[in-house]
């Protein structure tokens, strides 16, 4: 009788459980060889960046140095009150007195016009009448040229002038000033010398000199 023939070679078990650890080490060579040549080739300045929870934020600028909560506080002086804000004392006068008026000095007195020359006639009985009216009218400030008599009658005593002349305002105010009449000439002397003629009578009797 014949034995079986025995197979000199291993068996299919033992091959499938070699061909199984010869595929993990190649594979555990791999990746052997890809964390090698990873490791290579990573830059070793660049680190992960940082977490959210390990990043804090500036302090808030308040242009002041900031103090640690835990340092003490120390109480600050109250500032003495500014001069500028504090009240004025009381003034011992209520009020200034104002300044006086600045007052103008009074204009000089105008010299009156009195450059007519002036004639005085006695128209009366009384003898130096004339001279005593041409003595008050000098007086006065008048230019009197002449001292004579009047040949007519004139019921008062007047100061007679020619119309529209310099004489009329000259003799309105020679009659003003001794309280007499003024009136412009009549017939009787109209073609007289020019000048403010004065005719008095017996009632003359000036007012003002």
């Amino acid at each position: 009788m014949s034995t079986p023939e025995q197979s000199s070679g291993p068996t299919r078990p033992a091959r499938l459980a070699g061909i199984g650890l010869l595929a993990l080490a190649l594979v555990a060579v791999v990746i052997g060889i890809i964390q090698l040549v990873g490791g290579d080739d990573s830059d070793p300045s660049a680190q992960p960046p940082p977490s959210s929870e390990s990043q804090q934020p500036p302090p808030a600028s308040s242009g002041e140095p900031s103090v640690p909560s835990s340092a003490p506080q120390s109480p600050q002086p109250p500032s003495p009150p500014s001069s500028a804000s504090a009240p004025a004392p009381p003034s011992p006068t209520t009020s200034a007195a104002p300044p006086p008026p600045v007052t103008q000095p009074p204009a000089p007195p105008q010299t009156p016009n009195r450059s007519e020359p002036v004639r005085v006639l006695n128209n009366s009985t009384i003898h130096g009448l004339a001279d005593r009216a041409a003595n008050d009218i000098r007086g006065g400030g008048w230019n009197v040229v002449l001292v004579g008599n009047h040949q007519g009658r004139v019921p008062v005593t007047t100061v007679y002038y020619r119309s529209g002349t310099a004489e009329e305002p000259q003799a309105k105010e020679l009659a003003q000033q001794f309280g007499i009449r003024a009136e412009p000439r009549f017939d009787g002397i109209k073609d007289a010398d020019p000048g403010i003629i004065v005719i008095v009578t017996k009632e003359y009797n000036p007012k003002s000199k």
